[in-house]
């Protein structure tokens, strides 16, 4: 039965791979384009406002004054005083004439006033105003806003002859809407003219995003394909900017790293075929020198005592060398991928029971071993795996010796611990128990097993699809666990 591969965190596919975009190079390139853009937009639109906006009202202010300067000077030149209110009110009527029709002209002299307008707001005309017409005696102006509409209020007084003052005052108050609405029409414009300017930006951000990106992408790619083991990709060189020197030494430490790996994996080839025509080529000889000190074993009683014992270690040294070899032989051959599986269905618990009495260890090892628990495993090569794991224990480890076969229906999953009461593994050697020839005492120089029991054990499990995991017991001691998928021939058929 298949089963649909599971998606990774970082899978392109990933739901979320758009939202990490958003926070990428692009994006951040892009957004600040944008922000420059507008940044200068608003700031040529404050710019402009400002200055047209001065502009303008300057203009106006110095047309108004001197338009009521010399309104002032022509209606004054005949006009006698000291007056009265129907005189000052013709003289403000007078002055009015031609200054629009949203203007205003207020005659004040001492405690009497006239107006071109009797239900105009005269509160348009400050005290301070006032106050700087008659001390000053020259025109003033000031700016102020009524009801929300800008208005100037210009203040002149009328001299006599000689420049004295004639105690007479004349007010002109003028609406600056027109100024206002042609100023805010500048800022509209300006600001409608912004948001092609922002659209233009933007794509031009996009462009020059694109431009630089490229080559990042490209080495990504080219990245990951080396992560996956394709050495021999390599990244165009495009100009002569940093981004071209990045990619140049890319292509140059790929080649160097293309030629390293080339010579490890061919010296690792000529290692792997060493051991191998060497372990073949020892077998041959190592057969008759079995053969031999197995017939000096026997005859070892008959022997004098320095003779039997030089005859009984030969005999051990031989059977040592021998399962040297064939662990040699054996290694080599899943190196090489010619270890092959041969699953038949296998009840677990009697293929234990069988690799224990075989090695004589039925007394030596607690058991609990389920029935019923059939899967297609490779007999000979599971036997292997508990025999290093249940071997391992009892040289190294304490006894009692446990080995409990459990099983998961719902799980599809099948696990042997074996397990023992000794000092356990230390950090150090947990990190390398599976590693070939390792030794957890270096100054141990030789050891009874050939230094690849757990190594053979662990391609064994992957072979069958699973593992063998390492670790401390809660109680002390080492705990060996071989995990395997737990099915039938049929389901191998498929």
């Amino acid at each position: 039965m298949r089963r649909s591969p599971q998606r990774r965190p970082g899978d392109r596919r990933s739901p979320w791979r758009f939202l990490r975009r958003l926070g990428g190079l692009r994006a951040r390139l892009v957004v600040a384009f944008v922000l420059v853009a507008l940044a200068s937009g608003v700031t040529a639109t404050a710019l402009a406002y400002r200055e047209s906006r001065t502009a303008v009202l300057e203009r106006k202010q110095d047309a108004v004054r001197n338009d009521v300067r010399n309104r002032v000077g022509q209606a004054a030149a005949d006009f006698d005083i000291p007056p009265d209110d129907v005189s000052l009110t013709a003289l403000a009527n007078r002055i009015a004439n031609g200054l629009g029709n949203d203007s205003m002209v207020l005659a004040q002299y001492g405690a009497l006033t006239g107006s071109s307008d009797v239900s105009a707001d005269r509160s348009r005309i400050t005290p301070e105003l006032r106050e700087a017409v008659s001390s000053r005696n020259r025109m003033s102006f000031q700016r102020v806003e009524w009801k929300g509409s800008p208005y100037l209020v210009v203040g002149t007084p009328v001299t006599a002859d000689g420049g004295a003052p004639s105690g007479l005052d004349v007010f002109a108050v003028t609406s600056l809407r027109a100024e206002l609405e042609d100023t805010t029409g500048v800022v509209d414009a300006v600001r409608t003219g912004l948001v092609p300017v922002v659209l233009l930006t933007t794509v031009l951000a996009l462009l020059a995003a694109g431009t630089v990106l490229r080559p990042v992408r490209e080495l990504g790619r080219a990245t990951r394909r080396h992560a996956a083991g394709d050495l021999s990709i390599r990244v165009r060189v495009r100009g002569r900017d940093e981004l071209a020197d990045l990619a140049r030494d890319f292509n140059e430490t790929a080649d160097a790293l293309e030629v390293s790996v080339a010579e490890l994996r061919e010296q690792d080839a000529r290692a792997k075929r060493f051991v191998a025509d060497v372990s073949h080529e020892l077998r041959t000889p190592l057969a008759a020198m079995t053969m031999v000190a197995t017939v000096l074993d026997e005859d070892a009683a008959q022997l004098p005592p320095d003779a039997a014992r030089a005859a009984r270690t030969v005999s051990a040294e031989t059977a040592r060398l021998s399962r040297l070899v064939e662990d040699l032989m054996e290694m080599s051959r899943f190196d090489s991928g010619a270890a092959r599986l041969n699953p038949t269905d296998t009840d677990l618990a009697q293929a234990v029971r069988a690799t224990l009495s075989l090695r004589g260890w039925t007394e030596q090892v607690d058991v609990d071993l389920p029935d019923g628990v059939v899967a297609a495993v490779d007999r000979r090569r599971v036997d292997v795996i508990v025999a290093n794991l249940v071997g391992n224990a009892l040289r190294h480890g304490a006894e009692p010796v446990t080995l409990v076969l459990s099983a998961d229906r719902a799980g599809g999953r099948i696990a042997i611990e074996v397990a023992d009461r000794g000092p356990g593994l230390p950090p150090e050697v947990l990190a390398h128990v599976f590693d070939r020839f390792y030794k957890a005492d270096s100054a141990r120089t030789r050891s009874e097993g050939s230094g690849l029991g757990t190594a053979i054990a662990l391609e064994n499990a992957r072979l069958h699809g699973g593992t063998v995991d390492a670790a401390n017991g809660p109680d002390g001691g080492a705990v060996f666990t071989l995990r395997l998928p737990w099915r039938s021939t049929c389901e191998e058929d498929r």
